[in-house]
């Protein structure tokens, strides 16, 4: 039996399973593709798992309703295994208040997946709708996943993590695409590219193997890449006159950086991390003028603690006019001082070197059931709280803007997850020199989830050709440059600084000017060629 035969044979064995066996040749497809994300971006095993999605697509003609049922529970299962083990890590932020919150983990970690699954359902269902016998039912795949992918990062607040896209990422020059399609438009690409060894099932006329769509996918992977080096070796990094930066990551424990009792000595490690000398003429904090801590840095509320302010401005006023960006819970300002904090913000706050409060940012896209709780007042009396445990959960910022510092460009702020939005980068006051990105993944401990959270953030950067700067409690911290290289970075898990210059900015991009309108003409035109090729064959 040649290859080919055998390929065949394996692909009909799952286009013919059903039941039990079905569902778990989904899931495993599933599961596999995860590989395909940071930290491991073994994105060829798409090869073998998105024709798997193309044949238990065909497979379900079988069942009733024109097959969408079978569809969308084939696209189920696919999306549970490959959103379990790819977002497993969030277990871990039930741990950190175990006592509290351990009972709710396995809700965590099947039920977040299960909720996201049936957005791929949606997409098999949808492809399923405009299905074909050629090799146009490869390009209905593409345009459904996307749409599906896109309402899975926008409905009921979105969340896009580890979007299709994001595995045509790495090598680094793949993901300089971005540049002009962005992450939706990367997606519709992935699942096009990869989808393509399906048709190697089909017979021509000749009773041969259709290898046009396979050949067709590798010439249009190796454009990508070519692309993306020219691209790369066009725009070598350059920093800004006159700017240095110091990462501050004190790879602090949950328990701690929550605890008030904590406050001194989080106060001493933070000061004395940030004015360590990492060289023989290193002079600490001095030989910086921006000093970044990561978010939600203290136990405390910053601005209500004279104490600490006065330390901070203390250590900044021995560098050459040092400014601080850092995280922290901001009380409302409307709130007399001495009276009980019941809701707060989740801020970036820039301080000069004097002590004041230069700019404030509130974050304004929360995190569901971490910073606050659907229904809130609801779920109170119910006894549910989130795992901040704020009462009242955060209140949200209301817009976003640049943040002004002192002899540097403005700088856009990002906390957290902000960074996985693509949407999130527009600002009504002009575009911002760089972005910063405060982030605390210690909730996730050392597992796969920070190495997914910077390979997102990152693709900010080459999608808006502005270099991102990003400080983590427990890492990853890093300074990528406006098309993607990380300059420097501290790993994950350990306690340190990290200087570096700031690299500048290059001029916007395709993304930047058109956004998602490249995406969109990618699926409206797979979309309506896929119509016509199905009435076309009756």
């Amino acid at each position: 039996m040649s290859v080919s035969e055998k390929l065949r044979a394996a692909a009909l064995s799952i286009i013919l399973s059903w039941g039990w066996k079905r569902a778990l040749i989904a899931f495993a497809a599933g599961a596999l593709s995860v590989l395909a994300m940071a930290p491991f971006n073994a994105w060829p095993v798409l090869f073998v798992t998105f024709p798997v999605a193309v044949w238990l697509i065909d497979g379900a003609a079988a069942g009733r309703a024109q097959g969408l049922p079978a569809a969308a529970l084939a696209g189920f299962w696919f999306g549970l295994g490959y959103f379990v083990p790819g977002l497993y890590w969030i277990g871990d932020a039930f741990l950190v208040d175990a006592s509290t919150f351990a009972w709710l983990m396995p809700f965590a970690v099947l039920g977040l997946p299960a909720y996201l699954a049936l957005f791929s359902a949606f997409g098999f269902a949808l492809a399923r709708l405009v299905w074909s016998k050629d090799g146009s039912r490869v390009v209905a795949l593409a345009g459904s996943l996307t749409i599906a992918e896109w309402l899975r990062g926008h409905l009921l607040t979105g969340f896009p993590w580890n979007a299709f896209g994001y595995a045509l990422t790495e090598p680094l020059a793949l993901a300089q695409t971005a540049s002009l399609i962005g992450i939706w438009g990367m997606t519709f690409l992935a699942v096009l590219i990869f989808a393509a060894p399906a048709v190697l099932i089909d017979r021509t006329a000749r009773a041969r193997a259709s290898w046009t769509a396979p050949i067709a996918a590798l010439v249009l992977l190796i454009a990508m890449g070519a692309f993306g080096a020219v691209r790369l070796a066009m725009h070598p990094t350059r920093m800004v006159a006159n700017v240095k930066l110091r990462l501050m990551q004190p790879n602090l424990q949950q328990d701690e950086k929550f605890n008030y009792s904590a406050k001194a000595a989080v106060m001493k490690k933070y000061l004395a991390l940030s004015d360590r000398a990492t060289g023989p003429n290193a002079t600490g904090v001095r030989d910086a003028t921006i000093l970044i801590w990561p978010e939600s840095a203290f136990p405390f509320f910053l601005t209500r603690e004279a104490d600490a302010m006065a330390q901070i401005a203390d250590l900044l006023s021995s560098g050459p006019k040092t400014v601080l960006i850092t995280g922290a819970v901001r009380a409302p300002d409307d709130l007399p001082p001495g009276m009980r904090v019941t809701r707060a913000y989740n801020s970036i706050y820039v301080i000069d070197h004097d002590g004041s409060v230069l700019s404030i940012y509130d974050k304004l896209h929360l995190v569901p059931f971490g910073e606050y709780l659907p229904f809130q007042d609801w779920m109170e009396r119910l006894g549910f709280e989130q795992l901040t445990r704020v009462q009242g959960g955060f209140i949200p910022g209301t817009v976003r803007h640049t943040l002004k510092i002192p002899n540097a460009p403005p700088a856009l702020p990002l906390i957290c997850y902000e960074a996985i939005f693509p949407s999130a980068i527009g600002t009504p006051d002009g575009r911002p020199g760089w972005m910063v990105n405060l982030t605390n993944d210690g909730w996730f401990g050392i597992t796969t989830g920070p190495h997914q959270h910077l390979q997102q953030a990152r693709l900010r950067a080459i999608e808006q050709g502005l270099p991102l700067v990003r400080a983590a409690n427990t890492g990853i911290s890093a300074v990528v440059d406006p098309v993607g290289r990380v300059v420097a970075q501290l790993p994950l898990g350990r306690e340190g600084v990290l200087d570096s210059g700031l690299p500048a900015a290059i001029a916007p991009t395709v993304y930047t000017r058109v956004g998602d309108s490249p995406a969109a003409i990618f699926v409206a035109v797979a979309l309506i060629f896929v119509i016509r090729r199905r009435l076309s064959r009756g």
